[in-house]
């Protein structure tokens, strides 16, 4: 077996594989040796073959630890968002079927609070550092042989969905067979970044920069573990920081969403030249569209190192390099080895002809199928048939040009519709980025008595800038000769930060769900 996590810590036990958010270097030997203890130690609390495992962290060498003895000893291991309320944080420990449940010191109220509202039993709670009512890490892994354990199997992530229209569903696939290697299912997870061009070399370095609770940070992040990658880990993200690990362990690869790229190009120029990104060869991105002006701007300063691609948590995608998307600007590509896309009318339930915008489903292969964990009706409600194979949807409207590339208009859900007419908040955020003065932005819609919605703007100015009148008339001035005038915003407001999480993603709901308040939305 060439490759695989398991494989390549084994092979090579006393190579550096590893960097945490502490700069602490870890061997193969030594994050091995700790997966194949944890095994032990949850083994002997009773877990069995399919049995699920719930972690609540930040970044940490523990994540890592724990994935990989739940991916060699088949369960299922279920992230959670760790800026969740305690509320929250139980929901997702009790409706995955957790019997395990790991925590970390820095959310212990969160964490402390979830467990008690579930009554979730206090031999099987386990936290990195002082958690009360919480097991230490090194009581579960005490004792425990640090060879590997009998009877590998593969493992699985069961990922939430964000919850956007209820509660969070989990996103949960059939286990691998159980006579199948782990380490041979870990090559094939690493194949994941091959479709990038990403080689199994020895110089690779990943960066991971964004939080583990999120499925493509984790799972890319793995791959590059089992390609035989080092891995450094960062707890925050912050422009300065990655630069300064790009310069310093040159680093190749990464995975970034669109405004860690704008926050990088709000750096001033004598810092950015300050570092060498030159080692970057595969940097990739999604989770969002990315303004054309700012892929531009990031593809000129790291040279056709930015890859992207479009894909969910329940599958994807598709994936466009550099020199396909500098021949059309705002693609997110075409369909990856073994995917199809495919624009959907909603009124007629059919595809419609190339250029014309719909609902984009993205094909379901076989061996790709998932269900929302107890949730029949919501796992019919996003499929469809098209020839004969299955497709699914997230709800993202977009369109496919003549050669075959999908371009993203929004989601469904973020659509305005004033006075009949569809307008993408995406697109005048992307016209808005490209303002000077502007450091992140929010567009969405408000009620209006004759419209039904009016586009409202909330505005992060760059730092340095100040919140005044002349900025929002400047704005607005800005608009009027890049924008219709339907899709001008007619308000704008100023916030120090927008609401976004570590990872970047914006949650538009809390700045516009106090509009709504008493009103029955348009859409």
């Amino acid at each position: 077996m060439a490759h695989g996590f398991w494989n390549h810590a084994g092979k090579a036990p006393d190579e550096m594989m590893f960097v945490d958010p502490h700069m602490r270097e870890w061997t193969g030997g030594e994050m091995h040796a700790a997966a194949n203890e944890i095994v032990g130690g949850l083994r002997s609390l009773g877990l069995e073959y399919g049995d699920a495992v719930a972690i609540c962290m930040p970044n940490c060498a523990e994540y890592f630890q724990i994935y990989f003895a739940v991916t060699q000893a088949g369960w299922y291991l279920t992230p959670i968002n760790w800026h969740l309320a305690p509320s929250e944080i139980a929901y997702i420990v009790q409706d995955c079927e957790a019997k395990a449940f790991f925590a970390h010191e820095r959310i212990a109220d969160a964490c402390a609070k979830a467990v008690e509202e579930i009554g979730f039993p206090s031999e099987a709670r386990f936290a990195v550092g002082s958690v009360a009512g919480f097991r230490s890490m090194d009581d579960l892994r005490a004792g425990q042989s640090p060879a590997p354990p009998a009877d590998r199997a593969p493992g699985q992530v069961m990922n939430y969905t964000s919850g956007t229209t209820g509660k969070p569903k989990g996103v949960r696939r059939a286990l691998a067979p159980r006579e199948i290697e782990p380490d041979l299912m870990g090559e094939l997870l690493g194949g994941f970044l091959g479709m990038f061009g990403v080689q199994p070399e020895n110089d690779n370095v990943y960066l991971c920069g964004s939080p583990l609770y999120h499925t493509a940070v984790l799972i890319q992040a793995v791959s590059a573990f089992h390609l035989g990658h080092k891995v450094v880990l960062m707890d925050k993200w912050t422009p300065e920081g990655m630069l300064e690990l790009i310069d310093g362990y040159k680093v190749t690869l990464s995975h970034m969403v669109p405004t860690q790229f704008h926050r990088l190009l709000l750096l001033p120029e004598d810092v950015r030249a300050k570092y060498d990104c030159s080692s970057t060869r595969h940097m990739l991105h999604a989770a969002a569209p990315c303004p054309p002006d700012v892929k531009r701007r990031m593809l000129d300063w790291w040279g056709d190192s930015i890859w992207e691609y479009y894909a969910a948590t329940e599958g994807g995608g598709t994936i466009v390099s550099p020199e396909e998307w500098r021949k059309y600007p705002g693609t997110v590509g075409r369909p990856w080895p073994g995917a199809d896309i495919q624009i959907v009318a909603d009124e007629t339930g059919k595809p419609v002809p190339r250029g014309e915008q719909g609902t984009i489903y993205m094909l379901l292969p076989d061996q790709m199928s998932f269900e929302y964990k107890g949730d029949a009706a919501k796992t019919r409600k996003n499929r469809l048939e098209i020839d004969g194979k299955m497709y699914f949807t997230v709800g993202d409207v977009g369109y496919l040009n003549e050669e075959g590339y999908l371009f993203l208009c929004d989601r469904k859900i973020d659509m305005i519709i004033s006075g009949g007419a569809n307008i993408y908040p995406a697109e005048i955020e992307n016209v808005l980025l490209t303002h000077p003065r502007v450091g992140d932005v929010a567009v969405f819609g408000i009620p209006h008595e004759d419209w039904g919605e009016e586009v409202k703007a909330v505005v992060e100015p760059a730092p340095g800038v100040e919140a005044d009148e002349q900025l929002r008339l400047d704005i607005l001035d800005f608009c009027r000769d890049r924008l219709a005038k339907f899709k001008t915003p007619k308000s704008i407001d100023f916030l120090d930060a927008l609401p976004r999480d570590p990872n970047g993603k914006l949650y538009k709901r809390k700045l516009r769900d106090p509009y709504w308040k008493g009103h029955e939305r348009a859409i």
